[in-house]
């Protein structure tokens, strides 16, 4: 539609959206005639209000004499008229270090992101995804406690998955260290999922050279590594940033109404489900989709990509993004987005 717009409807309209984008006010032809680049009079530009409204872009809030996009309006602009900015290396450098593995786990990464993008966007940040699927690295045990141990995995991405196992009665350092060199030699290079079943197909046919007590740690480690099993996770973060341009009783409810809606995943994972067909930022403005019909937000999200499939291409296993209002600042959270889905995503592999 953007080209059935001559140029100056499209240079109000462009002005009535990124002033709305700054302001959340009602824009009205006085204003846009001392913002707009070439010199019209409130008639001329009233006029091309009114066709703007006739083709579904504007409309005019209760008795306001100024305009607003409508979501089609907002889809217009962001799909042909909205110029994506760059970050800066500042910008980058900061998502690098949130996104890094350092010795985190992969919850620890995550949560982090998702603050960070909160913070940066002035949004709610958000993370659908489940555990990572890197090759693993190294295996070691560590006794705590009598009757406890730290079960550590490393993967090659740099992430350190620590989970507290229970140790068998009797049990000795030898038989930690030599059920870590039986971990480490079936493990490394492989994902947890590609050794399970041979690692446990091996402990039950009694083929593993290792004594009882060896044996009841692998089992142990092998188990409390596996058992978080397929959930993916759910992370949200600045759900309070929400709220801070909202008055009305009734969209106080609406916002509350979506994020019961989000906790419960199955109407987000949908949502997600759709971007996982292409690369690149999703952009869902509205009631595009029936998960923001009534809270009149928008989604900026990106998949993240986990281990390589066989054609290849990177496989979707999840997605990271922000949640805010339709004034959302498109153009300066896309860029933000897609780096750190970048970023995320590299950890994941």
């Amino acid at each position: 539609m953007i080209e059935e717009l001559d140029q100056r409807s499209r240079e109000i309209f462009r002005e009535i959206v990124e002033t709305f984008f700054e302001t959340g006010d009602p824009v009205g032809s006085r204003t846009l005639s001392r913002r707009l680049p070439v010199k019209l009079s409130p008639a001329s530009i009233r006029n091309v209000m009114a066709d703007l409204e006739d083709l579904g872009l504007l409309y005019a809030p209760h008795t306001s004499a100024g305009r607003l996009p409508t979501e089609r309006g907002v889809r217009l602009f962001v799909d042909g008229l909205l110029q994506i900015g760059e970050l800066n290396s500042e910008e980058r450098d900061r998502i690098e270090s949130q996104c890094a593995g350092n010795g985190r786990s992969l919850t620890e990464v995550l949560h982090q992101a998702t603050d960070m993008l909160s913070g940066l966007s002035r949004a709610t940040g958000l993370v659908l995804a489940p555990k990572s699927e890197a090759p693993v690295k190294h295996v070691e045990f560590v006794p705590l406690s009598p009757g406890k141990a730290l079960a550590i995995m490393v993967v090659v991405t740099g992430l350190v998955e620590n989970r507290l196992i229970e140790l068998p009665q009797g049990f000795t350092p030898a038989a930690l260290t030599e059920a870590a060199n039986y971990l480490n030699a079936r493990l490394s290079g492989r994902t947890l999922t590609e050794a399970h079943a041979s690692v446990s197909a091996e402990l039950e046919a009694h083929t593993a050279q290792l004594d009882a007590l060896a044996t009841k740690v692998v089992e142990a480690g092998i188990a409390t590594w596996s058992g978080d099993g397929d959930e993916s996770m759910l992370i949200l973060r600045g759900r309070d940033k929400m709220f801070e341009d909202v008055n009305a009783v009734a969209d106080l409810e609406r916002i509350r109404a979506l994020f019961e809606s989000l906790e419960r995943k199955n109407s987000l994972l949908r949502l997600i489900d759709s971007t996982q067909g292409g690369e690149g930022v999703h952009v869902f403005i509205g009631a595009e989709s029936r998960l923001f019909d009534l809270a009149g937000c928008s989604m900026i999200v990106a998949p993240l990509a986990g281990a390589n499939r066989d054609d290849g291409a990177a496989k979707p296993v999840g997605a990271i993004g922000v949640i805010g209002p339709t004034r959302i600042n498109y153009a300066r959270i896309i860029p933000m987005v897609d780096y750190t889905a970048r970023a995320v995503s590299r950890l994941m592999g």
